[in-house]
């Protein structure tokens, strides 16, 4: 592997034992003297094709995610709503996570009219953004090239062509993680603390998106810089210290008015224990991921490939997690491990190996988390583990081509595209029934290119570039085709899962809350009829949101995601229905369980109103008391 040098360092000579190309100039050093022709036709083409792939059909999936979507909808009818991320726009409880994402797909509703194509549109386009960040981070330091492998490579991993077109809070996460690197290379580039800062921003206002989640790529953030970028020791560590600063303010602003607003005039935080956001942050999306309790199941307990599967080093490449975001990731660690080893001794500021800590530490430290959490985690969470593998192989790949003549390179870049293949064989393997002919290929590419390339085949006239078409169709044949299976095929549900319909067990996604339940038309125009606060109340968010989403009108999700938490409480509703604020209580057949306030409100509501059939639905009509 070549090694590359800042602009203001002097280059460095090859390692010993690495590739003996000549060292090539910087990225930097080329991003200031312009771009050669043919690169902005290229990215252009990159985006265009990552924008139809994620644009394309867009409302296949309806409301996605009926949990998200409701509280989406919600926050188009009350700016508080909108704030606090309510469940409903009479803003009793919140969702379970903080609201950064709703946000954007709030205000795309206000803008364009509340629709599925109006609430995941944001989604596309922060799928979009994150293809272009990662190339341009990766082109600054590797060139142009590595840069559009890395970004084709990030757009065509299945879980991202899932993720951003589907209404969880990961889209807006992985930009905005995808934000901080880009903010950090260039921080690196120039030891400049306005960079470094952006960087903490930025990850400040992913925590908003998914709390803890997103402070797993900081370990390699503060690496990269203090032990890359050109300033004395004492100033690098100033300007890490000032970042923090920036990324406690950024997390830390909701959390503090959240809690500090009137308990009184706000909804109840869902998920948290004692109503707060900190307890939410740290608790139930925060350690209780990690080590479990808080509210989150065991992460190798019931639910099967849902929740992730027995922990450890094998999590990422078993059923479950496999086929979401594994398809690059033997390759990436193959030339993460060979590209450290071959710039071993290249200067402290060299960028190849910052590249490779930057990405490589995103990747290993994500993944190792995930191996081993203990919570709740789901396949769709490795969507954060997308962007580092795909820089990794845009890194690895295009200086260890660079570096071809070199016997060493090619063994490791022979041995990449081979593992790489073989892996994507093993994964369509596994679906058995869905394109049988496309594993084969991807072997036989893999077997031959592999070969080719430890032989040196690419010496000979005209054979270079057949050579490196293989290569690229060796390794991004399989993850490409499953990748658009997924952007072509709806999902809906609270897990979703990529693939196309049918194929081991992917398609649709699991049920659960926010599973996308069919309401009656007549019961529709019922709920459409009321004139108070709430339309309507139903325990668990599935129910509720099924019937807010159909009828327009706010839906009481009685004890949130769930049905477990304690709002409203039995008194409170009480007071709603001697007020006349909610109309109707639909019970909890729908989802959710009988914990929190839902068994008292249930119970209460089915001793004391009568219950009427709406469109062959049995709902108690709270306007009409028994006696």
């Amino acid at each position: 592997m070549t090694t590359s040098t800042a602009s203001t360092t002097p280059a460095a000579a090859p390692v010993a034992g690495s590739p003996t190309a000549p060292v090539a100039p910087t990225a930097t050093t080329a991003a200031v003297a312009g771009r050669a022709r043919w690169e902005r036709p290229a990215l252009a083409a990159l985006l265009v094709v990552t924008g139809a792939l994620y644009l394309w059909d867009l409302s296949a999936s309806g409301w996605a995610n009926d949990f998200y979507a409701a509280a989406a909808q919600a926050g188009t009818q009350s700016w508080k709503a909108l704030f606090f991320g309510s469940l409903d726009a009479g803003n009793v409880i919140t969702v379970d996570k903080p609201p950064a994402a709703l946000w954007l797909m709030a205000l795309s509703g206000r803008l364009l009219g509340f629709s599925s194509f109006s609430m995941l549109l944001p989604q596309a386009l922060l799928g979009i953004g994150s293809v272009w960040l990662v190339h341009s981070a990766v082109r600054r330091w590797s060139g142009p090239v590595a840069g559009l492998l890395a970004g084709a490579a990030l757009a065509l991993t299945p879980v991202a062509a899932l993720m951003f077109k589907f209404n969880n809070p990961d889209a807006l996460l992985v930009f905005l993680m995808v934000l901080g690197a880009y903010s950090t290379v260039r921080a690196t580039e120039a030891a400049s603390w306005r960079w470094l800062a952006l960087a903490g921003v930025a990850i400040g206002f992913a925590f908003l998106a998914k709390t803890l989640q997103a402070f797993l790529v900081l370990p390699a953030f503060g690496l990269v810089y203090l032990f890359a970028a050109p300033a004395a020791l004492g100033k690098r560590v100033v300007h890490l210290l000032g970042a923090v600063v920036a990324l406690v303010v950024s997390a830390g602003w909701f959390v503090v008015v959240t809690d500090l607003w009137p308990v009184s005039s706000r909804p109840y935080i869902g998920g948290s224990t004692d109503n707060s956001e900190l307890d939410l942050a740290l608790g139930y999306n925060g350690l209780g991921r990690i080590f479990g309790g808080d509210g989150n199941r065991a992460g190798g307990g019931v639910g099967g490939g849902a929740f992730g599967g027995e922990a450890g080093l094998g999590r990422m490449f078993g059923s479950a997690f496999g086929s979401e975001v594994s398809w690059l990731l033997p390759g990436a660690l193959v030339v993460l491990v060979a590209g450290l080893w071959f710039t071993r001794r290249a200067p402290r500021t060299d960028r190849t190996r910052a590249g490779l800590v930057l990405w490589g530490g995103w990747t290993v430290v994500t993944a190792l988390v995930f191996s081993y959490m203990q919570g709740t985690i789901h396949p769709y969470y490795t969507v954060a583990l997308a962007p580092g593998i795909a820089a990794l192989v845009g890194i690895g790949g295009r200086e260890l081509w660079r570096g071809r003549e070199n016997l060493g390179a090619r063994v490791v870049l022979g041995l990449a595209v081979a593992v790489t293949a073989g892996w994507g064989f093993v994964l369509l393997d596994r679906v058995p029934d869905w394109l049988p002919w496309l594993r084969w290929v991807v072997a036989v590419l893999g077997v031959l290119t592999a070969t080719a390339l430890i032989m040196g085949v690419h010496r000979f006239r005209r054979a270079a570039l057949p050579v490196a078409v293989a290569a690229l169709l060796a390794t991004l044949g399989a993850t490409s085709a499953y990748a658009v299976a997924t952007a072509t095929t709806g999902h809906s549900g609270s897990i979703p899962t990529s693939g196309p319909t049918g194929a081991g067990g992917t398609g649709r996604g699991f049920g659960g809350p926010g599973g996308g339940l069919q309401v009656d038309p007549e019961l529709v125009a019922a709920l459409r009829a009321t004139t108070g606060t709430w339309a309507a109340a139903s325990t668990g968010s599935m129910g509720a949101g099924s019937l807010q989403l159909a009828s327009g009108r706010p839906v009481i999700a009685i004890g949130g995601f769930n049905g477990g938490d304690p709002a409203p409480t039995l008194a409170q509703f009480q007071r709603y229905v001697a007020e006349g604020q909610v109309r109707y209580y639909v019970p909890g057949g729908r989802g959710g369980g009988p914990g929190g306030g839902g068994g008292d409100v249930g119970t209460w509501v089915e001793a004391n109103f009568e219950q009427v059939t709406i469109g062959g639905e049995l709902v108690y009509d709270l306007s009409r008391p028994l006696g």
